[in-house]
């Protein structure tokens, strides 16, 4: 199931059970728990008496007057009222008269559906679609209708499928479509990608006919102030730090990245500048008179609220505020400008003074150090108390690891039984936590590669100078499959875990491998056969 139209996508409801939706006063009205409205049709009507909402079968919701055919328009509808998605039937419009449009608004992440930055819309003065960021940006058109689709968008003929029609009067124009084949479901869809998709469902399956723009990175301030886009992926500038680790994990970058330590231009130390390669340089310079990169770097210092400059075929260009729309060159664009950012004077990198660096780093591992003492004193009286065959088996490798500077990589025949044993039978490589969290620096951000769909990686070192990259969210089912994220993502990798601590057993083990290939497969043969507890270690 797809959810196409949200009535109350500003005002959410708190308590869904004790919602309710009824025809009051001849308008539709969504009650919140203590019985105040919090939506309504609006509608003004002189009589009331026999109003009812009829949901169609091509997904339109109408109020209309019982006593008229049910092909009547009705009073209201939500075809007149998208929110992200416009399916058969609806349209995209603007009016002429009154001056108002009919625009598809992204929600703004995958869980909350209150609008977000990307909208599309018909360009009021021209036979176009375009795509805005936060309602001002104009970042991609659909070029003109040429009487059969939009110029810059073939795939609107694509193989008969589709039917679309453009009008333009003197009182309005909109963009309507149809299916050639009623039993296709359809729809456009403003992602929350900042891209717009046209999506058909054929056999319960959710199939992407085309999308625009083509890269991702073409979508106007992707990844909001200082982050930087490459491919599908956001990341923070140096000198930076995501603004809501949670927003990003739900691919929500509005919120862009924050700097790790705020400027200060009062003080003695002057900031300093770092430079970067970027694609493009970012939107709203200011040009100002410098005769050198020299004097161009003096001009920004000189003022608190210069963020950025660059100097190019002797052209001084400087940014105040929030930088945006930030590309990282790739391969199929490897055409680099350089930007220099205004970052900290404190910020380490920065740090000329080989001393101070010692004393910070002595500092660091010397309260690292300490905090590993206290927290090995703890493990160590835990174990002492619950030490078993197997646990010291596993205390035994992960001294042989450290004595080795080696990584273990320990195998079983997948014919063997596991029965509780943690590390055999998984054939990759194992080693203790203690040792990832040296190698990691105790998941310093220095140590951060980058951040995927559900997680960061790190990059780590192991004494003998092995280098590994270091991931923990198990992948749910539909993210493996299909790529899809979202919070019951956690939620499966939250309840695997709680598995494996009632159990004792790792979820990549083998299981009575004849019938079980892992912890999930075994609890469940276990719950279908009425034996749960035989689970709990």
């Amino acid at each position: 199931m797809t959810l196409v139209w949200v009535a109350n996508r500003e005002t959410p409801i708190s308590d869904m059970n004790s919602a309710e939706l009824k025809i009051l006063d001849g308008n539709l009205v969504l009650m919140n728990e203590s019985q105040v409205s919090i939506w309504s049709t609006n509608v003004n009507l002189t009589t009331s008496n026999s109003v009812v909402a009829t949901l169609g079968d091509n997904g339109n919701l109408v109020l209309r007057d019982e006593s008229k055919p049910r092909t009547s328009e009705g009073f209201w509808q939500s075809f007149d009222n998208p929110t992200d998605t416009l399916l058969p039937g609806s349209r995209l419009a603007y009016d002429k008269c009154t001056k108002t449009k009919k625009v598809l608004t992204s929600w703004k992440n995958f869980v909350d559906p209150a609008p977000g930055l990307f909208s599309l819309e018909l360009e009021p003065n021209g036979s176009q679609v375009i795509l805005r960021w936060n309602m001002t940006e104009w970042y991609w058109t659909s070029g003109p209708w040429n009487g059969l689709f939009f110029s810059s968008v073939p795939e609107m003929s694509l193989n008969g499928i589709y039917n679309h029609v453009y009008v333009d009067n003197v009182n309005e124009s909109y963009l309507s479509y149809s299916l050639n084949n009623p039993s296709l479901k359809s729809g456009y869809v403003m992602d929350v990608s900042g891209q717009i998709k046209l999506i058909l469902w054929y056999q319960k399956n959710r199939l992407l006919v085309w999308h625009q723009p083509m890269q991702q990175c073409d979508v106007y301030a992707y990844c909001g102030a200082f982050g930087t886009c490459n491919q599908n992926s956001c990341y923070c500038l140096p000198g930076f730090k995501q603004r809501s680790e949670y927003d990003w994990s739900l691919k929500d970058y509005s919120g862009g990245c924050v700097r790790d330590i705020i400027l200060n231009c009062t003080s003695d130390r002057k900031d300093k500048f770092l430079a970067n390669k970027i694609v493009s340089l970012p939107p709203n310079p200011q040009s100002v008179m410098a005769g050198s990169a020299r004097e161009c770097n003096s001009i920004c210092l000189s003022n608190c609220s210069c963020t950025a400059y660059s100097y190019e075929d002797n052209a001084c260009l400087v940014w105040n505020g929030e930088l945006m729309d930030l590309q990282q060159p790739t391969k199929n664009n490897s055409s680099k400008r350089t930007i220099n950012i205004r970052l900290s004077a404190s910020a380490s990198q920065f740090s000329n003074n080989k001393k101070r660096k010692v004393l910070v780093i002595g500092s660091v591992v010397g309260s690292v150090a300490v905090v590993m003492v206290l927290l090995a004193t703890v493990v160590i009286c835990i174990c002492h108390r619950h030490k078993s065959g197997t646990t010291k088996a596993v205390e035994e490798s992960s001294l042989a690891f450290r004595d080795k500077d080696m990584l273990q990589i320990e195998t079983k025949n997948s014919s063997d039984m596991l029965e509780g044993d943690n590390k055999s039978g998984i054939g990759v490589p194992f080693c203790s936590w203690e040792s990832i969290i040296a190698a990691t620096e105790n998941f310093s951000d220095i140590h951060k590669l980058g951040r995927g769909g559900f997680g960061p990686v790190y990059k780590g070192i192991f004494p003998g100078g092995q280098e590994i990259a270091v991931k923990s969210g198990y992948m749910a089912p539909e993210y493996a499959s299909d790529g899809l994220f979202s919070i019951k993502s956690d939620v499966f990798s939250f309840g695997v875990v709680v598995l494996e601590r009632v159990t004792g057993k790792k979820n990549t083990g083998f299981y009575q491998s004849s019938e079980d290939l892992n912890l999930l497969g075994y609890v469940w043969r276990l719950w279908s056969e009425n034996k749960a507890l035989d689970l709990v270690d």
